[in-house]
């Protein structure tokens, strides 16, 4: 076929998905092979393609098509996650838009409009996974409230609660105001906030006097059980045992004694509000002292504020703050930054709050999880997440896994008019529950709430193969587990262990071997990228200006597994500029035309580069075995560009329309297969279209490059490569030494050769001569008079110029630029000795001026070289 002159990549892409779904490539079935599988991080049905995305689906694909070329049966299963939080404040939002609150609906209304928005917009984030290149079997799609997926959240829950390991009771949670419900930790942002710090006076509740206490949160202050200091606090001895009154309620409350409290913080006095502050009411609890709720779900003051009630919390801030400094009871406000939980959902401050919650015991299901991860059974890379691992895994607590929602899995837990209840799967179950009991069913009630959506995810690499449906089923003894996993480290316990916990106890065994940690994307900045400081890119913008294969070249360039990534636009443009050079690579080697009867002439050549890509593949092979991606695509970028492009085709490319010989041709056309192969699961797209083109010969619809074998890595000849070297360096001095005496590359230039190594440099003679534009190589026992000279490994090298160059004036050119980098580097050395300047200095002045010396170094070293071969 033709080949148009630059690469269109939006010709390309569109053309070549459609064919890999129409022939069924990422179509996956239990067969004789050996599986391999990969189950997508489900991504929420709200979101759209981000650059976490990105880079964590195109890690996913690169090893789901490295699998399907090594002949595995290569299974990746896709999905969304229903996201509870952020999809029921979309729905909401939805409704209001139409004039309908949710106050106004049944639950069963709510639902049905909820699943409109999921079928409208839910898949939209997995079709742009499609314009990424990912192979997924888009068969197995599954969502977390698929029916069957849903069924396990509910028996699994069911199975929890009777091994005693669900429970429900009244505990300090997570709770987000505007979305009215409990969240996660791992659903709380923390954010750096600059907020006031007031001052606040209490007077004594006997006698004359007070007691000033800090507090960034005045408007608790009617919430407040207790004064707390510490006990070895000299500033505070006479305060033993007082109590003292409430500013503008006037309640009264004891002065406790803790060491909890840091003396040099503050006025080393802290005011104590068990129902407001998990520390508070754990320090609460151990006191006994009485908990005072004084807000509402939606953050709004109640009666038990006493005043104020009904104000919003920050409202009530400021207004207090008033309130207090009318009253003489605020000594001073001063500005202060300290750190706030956000909900990552709703972006509302998270406010502490006792609840009565269902949580999950994890103790238990930590253990052997843990272990799991400790003895090796599941890799966790890079390993420095292993400390981390484990620090969660010792250290666990309690899971909150209800949510006050209505988009989602409803707890299976009835309710009767006394208030007693029961765990059933349905109401007829919890029905003859009640009676078995002795307890009336009248009536009876589902709880309201739903299951946290990590509840129904850490069963995911279980429920997408039915294993909880049909727990012997053939996907389920075949598929699982699986083998890789790649996610964010921030959510290594909150899934990841989930899962692990899961799979130990439902199917005895882990649900993956290996966990590939990604580091977070940011800008060259440094900075996370988001919405609101405007610095993430449009990832389909991105594939649209460079193409998908630019793009995820750009993106694991600088993607090394567990470090965050500085993402700069440049990559992308660096990645399709490699595109652009396979494209041309492969435009010259399909312009040649072959002449049977020539003799094959470059035999050298074609050995060297057949040696290259087996040292290249071992080095390849190795990087993929641990797991460090863009180690394995610097190599394969190296070997195409250096090697294959500027080195290879140099050597073997006819003269300017003269034909190549037939094994040459043959040689190249199977060595550019191999390189195809090779980058496929970097680059699907332009390694598929090349893969058919004509040069190759005719392919069938199944004869494709997704399911080509890949190249496995033979002996290679460390003495040939390192005679090469040699070589390449010999043509780059000559190179040089055209540049720096402004020489035309098309003047052909004699080279004169002292082998004091005993390389016989007549193997090798053609290649130097083509590429270095020699006329003729001679060997010599001396040094040559009036040449140039160099020296690569302990061979000698000169190339005259008695007719070109003066030696005299030469060498005197030498010697004058020798005496001013002598200069130049005794006056870095002095600058870099004065101890004062590093002290003072920036690291990175610093590592300018050593910069600076090791360039002047070099220069010089070549200079000394020049002047050594340099005779008059």
């Amino acid at each position: 076929m033709s080949i148009s002159k630059t690469y269109q990549f939006n010709e390309v892409e569109d053309k070549w998905y459609s064919y890999w779904l129409a022939h069924k490539f990422f179509k996956s079935v239990p067969d004789e092979r050996e599986p391999y599988t990969i189950v997508i991080p489900p991504p929420n049905v709200t979101g759209v393609l981000h650059m976490g995305h990105m880079l964590n689906n195109t890690i996913q694909d690169v090893l789901i098509r490295r699998a399907r070329m090594s002949g595995k049966n290569a299974c990746w299963v896709p999905g969304t996650d229903h996201a509870s939080i952020a999809t029921e404040a979309k729905v909401v939002a939805m409704l209001k838009e139409r004039g309908i609150s949710k106050q106004d609906l049944s639950r069963q209304e709510f639902l049905g409009y909820a699943w409109e928005w999921k079928e409208k917009y839910g898949g939209i984030i997995l079709d742009q996974l499609k314009k990424l290149g990912a192979s997924c079997d888009w068969d197995r799609t599954r969502f977390t409230m698929d029916e069957e997926l849903s069924e396990a959240v509910i028996d699994t829950f069911i199975h929890l609660y009777k091994k005693g390991w669900i429970y429900r009771g009244v505990r300090m949670v997570n709770w987000d105001p505007r979305g009215k419900t409990a969240v996660s930790d791992e659903e709380v942002i923390r954010k750096e906030v600059n907020q006031k710090l007031y001052y606040i006076k209490y007077q004594f509740a006997e006698g004359n006097g007070s007691l000033t206490i800090a507090t960034t949160r005045p408007e608790t202050i009617m919430a407040d059980s207790a004064v707390c200091i510490n006990p070895n606090d000299e500033r505070y001895t006479h305060l033993h045992g007082k109590k003292i009154l409430v500013p503008l309620i006037n309640r009264e409350i004891p002065v406790i004694l803790d060491e909890y409290v840091t003396m040099d913080f503050g006025t080393g006095c802290l005011k104590v509000t068990p129902a407001h502050d998990l520390n508070d009411y754990e320090l609460g609890q151990k006191h006994h002292l009485p908990v005072i709720d004084i807000l509402n779900d939606d953050g709004t003051l109640n009666a038990s504020a006493e005043i104020l009630v009904g104000e919003d919390r920050f409202a009530a801030r400021k207004k207090i703050a008033v309130m207090l400094e009318e009253a003489g009871a605020l000594e001073k406000v001063e500005e202060y930054k300290s750190q706030v939980g956000f909900s990552e959902r709703t972006d509302a401050v998270i406010e502490p709050k006792l609840s009565m919650q269902w949580f999950c015991k994890m103790e238990e299901m930590a253990k052997p999880a843990l272990d799991y991860v400790l003895n090796g059974e599941i890799k966790l890379i890079p390993d420095k997440f292993i400390n981390t691992y484990r620090h969660w895994m010792e250290n666990v607590k309690d899971w909150c896994i209800s949510r006050q929602l209505w988009w989602g899995q409803q707890i299976p837990a009835w309710y009767n008019n006394q208030g007693q209840w029961v765990v059933a799967k349905t109401q007829a179950e919890a029905e003859a529950e009640f009676k078995a009991q002795g307890h009336s069913a009248e009536n009876i009630k589902q709880d309201e709430d739903v299951v946290d959506t990590w509840f129904s995810s850490w069963l995911w690499p279980i429920s997408v193969f039915d294993g909880f449906k049909d727990p012997d089923n053939t996907d389920i003894n075949y598929y699982y587990p699986t083998n890789d996993l790649v996610t964010a480290p921030e959510i290594l316990f909150f899934w990841v262990a989930r899962m692990i916990m899961a799979g130990h106890e439902f199917k005895g065994e882990v649900p993956f071997r290996n966990v590939y940690l990604t580091g977070i994307v940011r800008d060259k900045l440094g900075r996370k990228m988001s919405k609101s400081l405007g610095n993430s890119p449009d990832p389909l913008n991105l594939i649209e200006k460079y193409g998908a294969d630019g793009v995820r070249v750009g993106m694991l360039l600088c993607s090394p597994a567990g470090n965050d990534l500085m993402f700069d636009e440049s990559y992308c443009e660096q990645g399709r500029n490699f595109a652009n050079k396979i494209w041309n690579a492969f435009r010259l080697v399909k312009g040649w035309t072959v002449d049977e009867q020539l003799p094959f002439a470059n035999q050298t050549a074609v050995e060297w580069f057949n040696n290259r890509f087996n040292q290249a593949l071992a080095e390849i092979e190795d990087a993929f075995k641990q797991y460090r991606l863009s180690e394995a695509l610097m190599a394969i970028y190296k070997l195409v560009w250096d090697d294959f492009c500027s080195w290879y085709l140099e050597m073997v490319k006819p003269a300017y329309q003269q034909p190549i010989d037939k094994q040459t041709f043959q040689a190249v056309i199977g060595q550019f297969e191999s390189l195809l192969k090779l980058l496929h699961p970097f680059m699907p797209f332009i390694t598929e279209e090349l893969w058919h083109d004509d040069l190759f010969g005719t392919r069938t619809d199944n004869d494709c490059c997704i399911v080509a074998q890949l190249p496995r890595s033979n002996a290679f000849d460390l003495k040939l490569l390192t005679a090469f070297e040699n070589i390449k360096q010999i043509i780059t001095e000559i190179r040089n030494t055209r540049n720096s005496k402004q020489l035309s590359p098309k003047e052909a230039l004699s080279l004169s050769v002292k082998p004091n190594s005993g390389t016989d440099y007549t193997t090798y003679e053609q290649i130097i001569t083509k590429l270095g534009n020699i006329s003729e190589v001679s060997m010599v026992t001396e040094k040559v008079s009036g040449a140039v000279g160099f020296m690569v490994s302990t061979d000698e090298f000169f190339i005259p110029l008695a007719d070109t160059i003066d030696p005299a004036a030469e060498r005197e050119r030498l010697e004058k630029e020798k005496e001013y980098l002598l200069g130049f580097l005794k006056s870095v050395n002095a600058k870099l000795s004065n101890q004062k300047f590093i002290s003072n200095a920036k690291p990175e002045i610093v590592d300018n001026e050593l910069k600076k010396k090791a360039d002047a170094e070099t220069k010089l070293q070549a200079l000394e070289d020049n002047l050594k071969f340099l005779t008059d």
